[in-house]
């Protein structure tokens, strides 16, 4: 790898998330890989430095410039390895609760911003094998992205990792994935005043976006906000982690198929019920009751693959929580997320944070505010590899990720992998001290939709 010295400015958007970034908090991207065997710890060391630190971006630290100009990644002069990789080994018998509570607290803490902004674990007695828990910050890329660069940790992604190498070596810098032409020109013509949000008529001026572009981001800035629930009251410190068991992804599909849903549209309506499920046990009148739920979507065109940044914008569904009838529920979700997918609303929310990246921070705080109160949790979707991963020749038998929730009490993650799909729940502990609940009303959502599905068509269940 080059240790020649390049700078480069955080984007609008990324230094968004790196100036919201607290300790009550932290906007840091958090992953899990399990074992089954156990791995050499200093084979691992040799893989990361061969596979991942060939991306610059794992070498760099972030620098904020005395006179007050925009904070840029620099290379770290004094990069150290051993700063960032760690083995470390779980207490007593070394159960799935225990690495729940190693998970915990690692989600209740920050990264040091003076240093490269990513941690790494190898984690001994994890039952009879182990597990690598990753910590990367929200600025470094979004969760497709840094997907897409931890691939190049596995066996199978090594070779993607040799030609990031042979771009450095001859001074090409890896290639970052370009926003489309609709997010530039949100981010542009919102960046040219904060008054769009006590005005909104003036969104009617936005060029590149046309009516419908002035509409949805007129419905962003105008938008109520969401009921009080639990879910609203104030954030703490501690987080708490959980994570479903795998469901098969044919069972989903098969689920879907009842009503013409999507996969994702059946993964929601689960979610749904369970996160109403839970409010009920919890003493909350949800009957009727609809939350919105922040969703990211990726805006990257089509065949274009994330190498770095955030390239991502946000959509609000409904969420029918108070509806018990499963089979509504997933129909009213399945209209919902028909419209959205209509709606330039994701493109519009990625230029409201590229100019609040670009604004003072105290207008950038109000920004975040603004996106907190009009929803209640944050759904996000990474697909991962439908073939089995390995690492240093052992398989990766089970994958997790826990995204942050941008100063809301609840964050669920969904990701696909070969052929299973799992849950990650992220909880602030203040609010929702217990959230293997809600993975077991998922597990008793998905139970129903897929018995369901059976009994429509039987040969296929």
């Amino acid at each position: 790898m080059s240790d020649r010295q390049t700078t480069t400015q955080l984007s609008n958007v990324d230094a968004y998330w790196l100036h919201i970034d607290d300790p009550v908090n932290p906007m840091v991207i958090t992953v899990l890989w399990g074992f089954d065997q156990p791995i050499d710890f200093h084979q691992l060391r040799a893989l990361v430095r061969e596979r991942l630190l060939v991306f610059e971006r794992f070498r760099q630290r972030i620098v904020f410039p005395r006179n007050d100009g925009r904070p840029h990644w620099e290379l770290d002069p004094q990069f150290e390895l051993g700063v960032h990789l760690h083995h470390i080994a779980l207490p007593g018998a070394g159960t799935q609760a225990d690495l729940r509570d190693l998970v915990s607290d690692l989600l209740s803490t920050t990264l040091d911003r003076a240093r490269p902004l990513w941690q790494m674990y190898l984690v001994d007695r994890c039952g009879t094998g182990c597990a690598l828990i990753m910590r990367l910050h929200h600025c470094l890329a979004d969760g497709m992205a840094l997907s897409n660069m931890l691939l190049a940790l596995t066996d199978q992604g090594a070779e993607r990792a040799r030609a990031a190498a042979q771009a450095e070596h001859h001074g090409a810098r890896s290639p970052l994935a370009a926003i489309s032409e609709a997010a530039r020109a949100a981010e542009h013509v919102l960046h040219e005043g904060w008054d769009l949000i006590s005005h909104p008529d003036q969104l009617l001026k936005l060029a590149g976006l046309g009516l419908s572009g002035a509409g949805a981001a007129g419905k962003l800035l105008l938008m109520s906000p969401d009921p009080p629930t639990l879910l609203k009251s104030p954030l703490n410190v501690a987080k708490r982690a959980a994570w479903s068991g795998p469901v098969a992804l044919a069972d989903v599909k098969a689920a879907g198929k009842v009503n013409g849903a999507t996969v994702n549209d059946t993964l929601l309506t689960a979610i749904s019920g369970a996160v109403g499920r839970y409010l009920r046990e919890r003493g909350t009148q949800v009957e009727g009751l609809t939350i919105r739920a922040v969703v990211p979507v990726n805006l990257l065109p089509p065949g274009v693959a994330p190498n770095g940044g955030n390239h991502f914008g946000l959509v609000f569904v409904q969420l029918p929580i108070g509806v018990a009838d499963s089979v509504e529920r997933a129909e009213r979700i399945r209209a919902e997320m028909s419209a959205i997918k209509r709606s330039p609303e994701a493109v519009v929310a990625l230029g409201l944070m590229g100019a609040m990246g670009a604004a003072p921070i105290e207008i950038e705080r109000m920004g975040v505010d603004m996106f907190a109160t009009k929803g209640s949790l944050v759904i996000t979707n990474v697909p991962g590899p439908r073939e089995p991963l390995s690492l240093a020749g052992h398989p990766i038998h089970r994958g997790m990720f826990w995204v942050p929730t941008a100063r809301l009490g609840l964050g669920i993650s969904i990701l696909s992998y070969n052929g299973e799909v799992q849950l990650g729940i992220l909880t602030d502990a203040g609010i929702i001290p217990d959230p293997e609940r809600i993975v077991t009303a998922f597990h008793q959502e998905m139970d129903e939709l897929i018995g369901l599905a059976r009994q429509v068509n039987p040969v296929e269940g």
